[in-house]
Parts: C-alpha cells; sequence; structure tokens
C-alpha cells in the first residue's frame, strides 16, 4: 500500500530517508546541540524533497513530498501556525490554480480548432513550427501553460488516431511513413511546450510563481503595488522577455532548417492529405450549435485577457466567472462535467501547500542564508547574477515554483533587514522570475507543462521519452537561458 504502484526501489528509498531523519536529528542533537541537529536535518530534508521532484515520473511527488513535509512538522522543524500563515498569505496563487486552469478548460474547443486551423495554413515546417512556438507563447502568457499542453496533446492524439484509422483501412504499412509522421507531431509538440515557457515567464498568470512573486513585491513595496499589477508586470519583465521569445524563435528556425537535435521532420503528403479531408468533414458536420459554442468560447477568452489586463478583479475571481460564464453559454449544466475541469489542477494545488511547508523550514531553519548571504555580498549586479544563477541551476532539477518561493521569501527577508533597496529588491524579483522560469525548459523537472507532456498519453505514442525530451530542449536551454541573463544583467 505503500505509495501505491511506485517501483519497490523508490519505495524502499523513501521509506530509509524517512527513518533517517529521526535518527540523524536524535544523533546529533546528542552529540552536538540541537540547533545543529535542526540544521543537518533540514538540509537532508529538502534533499530528499528535490529527489521526489526529479522522480516524478516513478510517483507524483504529492505523496513521498508529502510524508517529508509531514516529518518536518512532527519533528518541529516547520511550525504548523507557520504554514498556515505562508498558504494563507499566498492564497491569491491557490485561488489562480483552483478556478483560472479550470475555467480555461472550458475553452478547450476553441483552443483545440486554433491549432488545428494553423496545422493546415501552411506547407512550410519552418513557418509552421515557428507558429506553434509563438502560439504556445502567447496562449500561456494570457491562459494557462497546462491547459494549452492539454488542447495540444488532444489535438495531436485526435491526428494520431485518424491516421491510424486511415493506416488500418487503406492497408498502408509503410513504417517510414509512420516514423516520419511521429517525428513531425514530436517535433511540433516540443516546439508548442517551450514556447509555454517562453511565454509563461512574460505575465504574472502565465506560471503560478510570477503571480507569487507579483504579490511579494507588492506586499513589501506598496506605494509600488500597481507597477507589479498585470500590465506592469508585463511591462517591466519586457526587457527579458521580448529578446528571450526573439532567440526562442530563432532557435526554432535554425533546428527545423539544419533538421537538428531531433528536428525537422515534415508531414507525408498522403497523411497531410488524409488529416486535411477528416478536418474538412469534420467542419462541415458542425451543427449551428456547436459553431456558436465556439464563438462563446473565443468571446470568453477575449474577456479573460481585458479582465487580465485592466485588473477588474483578482486572477482567481476572474477564474471564477470565466467558469460560469462559459458553461451558462454553452449549455454544460451537468455536475460532474463541471467537477472534470478540476481534476487538472486540483493535485497541483495540494503539491504547492506540500512546498509551503518546505518553504516554511528553510526559513525557520535559515538554510538559504549562507547562500543568499554570499549572493547579497556582492555589487547589485553581482546580486542579480547570483540570484538569476542559482534560481537556474535549481529549477533545473527541481520544481521552479518551489525554487521561486524559497528566493522571493529570501530576497524579502533581505529588504526587511535593509540589505537591499527598494529599486534592488525589484530588479531581485525580475531575476528570480527569469531565473526560475526560462532555464528550467532544460528538463521536465522544472516545468509542469513538460512534465504533464511526458506523463501524458501521447508521449509513448510519439516516442517522446524522458531523455529525447531533454535532448531536444537543449538547444532552447542554452540560448535562451544566455540571452535571458545578459538581458536581466544589462537592462534590468
Amino acid at each position: 500500500m505503500f505509495l501505491g504502484k511506485a517501483p519497490s526501489w523508490y519505495k524502499s528509498l523513501i521509506a530509509v530517508a524517512l527513518l533517517a531523519n529521526p535518527l540523524a536529528y536524535a544523533g546529533i542533537a546528542a552529540c552536538v546541540s540541537p540547533a545543529a541537529a535542526s540544521c543537518v536535518v533540514g538540509w537532508l530534508m529538502m534533499g530528499e524533497f528535490i529527489a521526489t521532484l526529479a522522480m516524478a515520473l516513478a510517483c507524483y511527488p504529492l505523496l513521498p513530498g508529502g510524508l517529508i513535509a509531514l516529518e518536518a512538522i512532527l519533528l518541529g522543524l516547520c511550525p504548523v501556525d507557520a504554514l498556515y500563515a505562508e498558504a494563507h498569505r499566498n492564497f491569491p496563487v491557490i485561488l489562480l490554480l483552483v478556478f483560472l486552469v479550470a475555467g480555461v478548460g472550458f475553452l478547450k474547443e476553441w483552443l483545440s480548432a486554433v491549432f488545428t486551423r494553423v496545422l493546415f495554413c501552411t506547407r512550410s515546417k519552418i513557418a509552421l513550427s515557428a507558429m506553434f512556438c509563438a502560439m504556445g507563447a502567447v496562449l500561456s502568457a494570457f491562459l494557462d501553460a497546462l491547459t494549452v499542453i492539454a488542447v495540444l496533446i488532444t489535438v495531436c492524439r485526435g491526428f494520431h488516431d485518424v491516421y491510424h484509422d486511415w493506416r488500418s483501412r487503406s492497408r498502408d504499412r509503410d513504417e517510414a511513413e509512420l516514423d516520419s509522421f511521429r517525428a513531425f507531431l514530436r517535433s511540433l509538440v516540443m516546439h508548442a511546450a517551450i514556447g509555454t515557457a517562453l511565454g509563461g515567464v512574460a505575465t504574472m498568470i502565465g506560471e503560478p510563481q510570477n503571480l507569487l512573486i507579483a504579490h511579494v513585491v507588492a506586499e513589501r513595496l506598496p506605494a509600488r503595488a500597481e507597477h507589479w499589477g498585470f500590465m506592469g508586470f508585463l511591462l517591466r519583465m519586457s526587457v527579458v522577455t521580448v529578446p528571450t521569445l526573439a532567440a526562442g524563435l530563432a532557435v526554432t528556425v535554425v533546428c527545423e532548417r539544419f533538421r537538428i537535435f531531433g528536428y525537422g521532420a515534415r508531414m507525408p503528403d498522403t497523411v497531410r492529405e488524409a488529416l486535411s479531408k477528416q478536418e474538412r468533414e469534420r467542419s462541415a458536420a458542425r451543427t449551428p450549435i456547436e459553431r456558436g459554442r465556439l464563438w462563446v468560447q473565443g468571446a470568453c477568452a477575449l474577456l479573460l485577457v481585458a479582465g487580465l489586463a485592466f485588473h477588474w478583479a483578482e486572477v482567481g475571481i476572474l477564474g471564477l466567472f470565466l467558469i460560469v460564464v462559459a458553461t451558462s453559454f454553452t449549455g454544460v449544466s451537468d455536475e460532474h462535467r463541471i467537477g472534470l475541469a478540476f481534476t487538472e489542477s486540483l493535485p497541483f494545488v495540494a503539491l504547492l501547500v506540500v512546498f509551503f511547508a518546505i518553504v516554511v523550514m528553510i526559513d525557520v531553519q535559515g538554510l538559504f542564508r549562507p547562500m543568499i548571504a554570499a549572493a547579497l555580498a556582492h555589487g547589485e549586479r553581482g546580486q542579480l547574477t547570483g540570484f538569476f544563477w542559482g534560481t537556474a541551476v535549481l529549477s533545473t532539477i527541481s520544481d521552479n515554483v518551489f525554487v521561486a518561493t524559497v528566493f522571493i521569501n529570501e530576497a524579502a527577508v533581505a529588504h526587511a533587514s535593509g540589505r537591499v533597496s527598494d529599486a534592488q529588491f525589484e530588479r531581485l524579483a525580475i531575476a528570480i522570475n527569469a531565473g526560475t522560469n526560462i532555464p528550467s525548459v532544460a528538463t521536465p523537472n522544472g516545468q509542469a507543462a513538460l512534465l504533464f507532456l511526458l506523463t501524458s498519453s501521447l508521449s509513448p505514442l510519439l516516442r517522446l521519452g524522458y531523455a529525447r525530451m531533454c535532448v531536444m530542449a537543449l538547444p532552447y536551454a542554452i540560448v535562451t537561458t544566455v540571452v535571458a541573463f545578459a538581458c536581466v544583467f544589462l537592462f534590468v
């Protein structure tokens, strides 16, 4: 029963870790002091928690990570009241994940139609790849990266199924054609997935940590809170996000032009004809009600973007009313259909609260303070360098939301103690946001959208494993990270 269907070796590893922590605490406290024991065991627990994130494919991190967080509470390393206070302080982020992700889920038909229309608008693979990357960026900036990836998985899975139906009817046994089609879809999916990261860094709702960072800065600098609203965040990050997106699109063109890192495959003409015919038939068969539903969903998307831009309400509240409007005007009135929309986000909400427990433990035990102090000991540019690369390295091996939460809290402590000025605190927030979002595309560990793609039913069909995903993400990770750092260092 322990950790469900996780591999036996993984269960044994977690069991040993859970047993080692209290034993280490008791032994070190008896020999040295409780304070030293708390510090050492705190580092052990943080390393164990990062390992659970790195092994997310073996078992969803909520289970082993939650057990580690519970042990931290029982050992007194993480006060329960402090955990509640941290969760309460980040309530806007929780609302975003609960309501906005579910609300955008009711726009899937419209998003699917948009992606399908783009697929057949050109025969140029380079132009098509650039459009998929750009669409992933734009949609994730104003909607939600997980939902964009979920839609893309649905669209590509539909194309794959249509092609297999055509193969079985025509008795086509051309394996080279099948491999070419898989490689074509695989490259498009990866371009769009990387695009969600490049666009997600731009706005306060693109990724969960963006909203968290914006709220911490607004809380510490109430006089400048309006500068960290939706439009303010967008403008402040633009000095990093615009050049980074341009660099990402350039990588797309180069990889497709020279067919490197697993990119460059074209759609076979016979496959294109079969898919195009199926799409024409489906489009012609749409009833007036179905077409009206697409128009309503498109209008809801525009209203959401307008609401975010003019800050009509808190992001999570906008998500709630998006659910109300989208379901009311598309005829979704069944409780179970509405409930299904929440299944994608709620496990991550629970995991986020577990993140907060580890963050509280790090804060109470002061685990990152020597590292932060070393970064803060330098000048302003040195501080930006230290924060950017510290978050960049950690975000490639563990979840970027966790890393961002730790670093922005430590930056807030430094600001409260007077070690950094108001202006420098804002610069550090930009460096943390860029450092946790962009370099994390290197592995599926850091980006929830990439991990979601890796664990989806589409990946085995396209032969998209962990190693291949890392190889395909490598050129993007290197180029965009270097460009983002240069922008942070020179322009922020």
